[in-house]
């Protein structure tokens, strides 16, 4: 039998309902929608309305589905509903457990689609501001891979309250009027605002806000599909933006031209030894009087991959050695899981004193400031020019500002290599210390899963530079 269906979930649920009280199984039915009928030889079938069936439970995560599927291009959506809904009804209550399952799947990969065009909708809408019988209204156009107006709408009339607005689609248009949503048939791109002033600023905060560090165009691709270029504003500034990226990217990683205080203080040897001998004896910064010693780096002076953290523990002052305290036992558990060994890496740290607040009984980290990095620096490049790392690795935020200055953001750049001055790649990611210091439990899971895989992929780019 054939059964006509409206476009939306509701129409499908209606005609759903009378089907399963007839009991009529899903390969006796033909779902076909409204649009479709137009010229079939074949007439539909009419439902007979249901009323809700006693002991006829669905569980809430099909509702969830069906909600996005409904949203689908796809003709088979009606007919893979009803065959799921079916078994559900009789016997399979846990079929959506069994992700396995063909229907189940192929249902799971059609609710995917759909909230990865929601998504799209909702980054890729931009309003143009028009001005009617004296109004302010704003008006987009948007073509969406699939049906998502009336599921996406609710999101708008969310973040924009305040101001009437309507979207515009090949498929359907909605409305806001500042107190409901109005929907409406589809709308040609020819019918939507040219540009308007607000285009302008747009572009200019895009521009400033692009990292060419960051650049992926093949991501960028993947996320922003030519097709929506159109009624994007900042898509014009794309190819000019990449084609800037690699100079500015150089910018970035240029060695900084800043006097360090404990230059006067480097010898003329310029072994490690040396080095480590004559840091003793540093007054570049007032960190040195309240430290119990000098905290230098160690490890090989052919090490192929040096670490760099931001300054010594606690621990580490007393001990008179970098990252033995509990953030270097951290530090040395990842580094065995990814296949490196400590006594084969160069560690240090970018600023060679204890930095506490407190009293003594109870001496508690303060972060170095601007100064104290800037003075300790000539240390740090000594360390490298001297060991000549294949590899350099940040370990914060701090360490990784010593080379490329205060603009350097770890939540921005964190895991991507670059070819430096100081190494043919550098790196930046996670302290441990950091990880230590989260107070939610999940949170830190999740960073100790990122800083495990920036680590590996530390061990792949060394074996990848032979």
């Amino acid at each position: 039998m054939r059964v006509e269906v409206g476009p939306d979930l509701e129409s499908f649920r209606a005609a759903a309902r009378g089907l399963l009280v007839r009991g009529v199984p899903p390969e006796r039915v033909l779902f076909t929608e409204e649009r479709d009928a137009q010229g079939s030889l074949l007439a539909p079938e009419a439902v007979p309305a249901s009323a809700p069936v006693a002991g006829l439970a669905v569980p809430p995560a099909f509702l969830e589905l069906a909600e996005k599927v409904a949203c689908h291009r796809s003709p088979e959506r009606w007919g893979l509903l009803y065959r799921v809904l079916w078994r559900l009804t009789h016997g399979e209550r846990k079929l959506l457990e069994v992700e396995s399952d063909a229907d189940v799947y192929r249902l799971l990969m059609l609710a995917k689609a759909v909230q990865r065009d929601a998504h799209k909708m909702k980054a890729f809408v931009r309003f143009r501001r028009v001005e009617r019988e004296g109004e302010e209204y704003f008006i987009a156009w948007h073509r969406p891979e699939h049906l998502v107006v009336r599921y996406v709408a609710p999101f708008f009339a969310r973040r924009f309250p305040s101001m009437r607005w309507s979207i515009l689609t090949p498929d359907a248009s909605v409305s806001w009027d500042l107190e409901r949503l109005l929907y409406g048939p589809g709308v040609p791109r020819s019918e939507a605002p040219g540009e308007d002033a607000l285009e302008e600023m747009w572009g200019t905060y895009y521009a400033s806000t692009f990292n060419p560090a960051r650049l992926n165009v093949r991501a960028m691709r993947a996320e922003m599909p030519r097709k929506h270029w159109a009624t994007l504003p900042e898509a014009r500034l794309i190819p000019e933006l990449v084609r800037q990226a690699p100079e500015r990217t150089a910018r970035m990683v240029r060695p900084r031209l800043e006097l360090s205080e404990s230059s006067r203080f480097l010898p003329e040897q310029r072994d490690l030894a040396s080095l480590a001998e004559a840091a003793k004896g540093c007054r570049a910064c007032p960190l040195h009087e309240r430290a119990t010693q000098t905290v230098f780096g160690e490890g090989p002076e052919d090490a192929r991959l040096m670490l760099v953290g931001e300054q010594p523990g606690d621990t580490e002052d007393r001990e008179g050695r970098p990252f033995i305290g509990p953030a270097g036992r951290l530090l040395d558990e990842v580094l065995v899981g990814v296949g490196l060994k400590r006594e084969e890496l160069y560690v240090t740290n970018s600023v060679k004193h204890f930095g506490w607040m407190g009293e003594e009984k109870q001496r508690l980290h303060a972060k170095p400031g601007r100064r104290e990095m800037l003075a300790c620096k000539a240390w740090l490049h000594a360390e490298v020019e001297r060991v000549r790392p294949r590899m350099i690795l940040c370990l914060g935020a701090t360490a990784a500002q010593s080379f490329l200055g205060p603009g350097f953001r770890i939540n921005l750049s964190r895991g991507q290599v670059f070819e430096t001055p100081w190494a043919k790649a550098w790196m930046a990611t996670f302290h441990p210390s950091a990880l230590l210091r989260m107070p939610d439990e999940r949170a830190r899971v999740r960073a100790r899963l990122h800083f495990e895989e920036d680590l590996r992929k530390v061990a792949d780019t060394l074996r990848a530079l032979g």
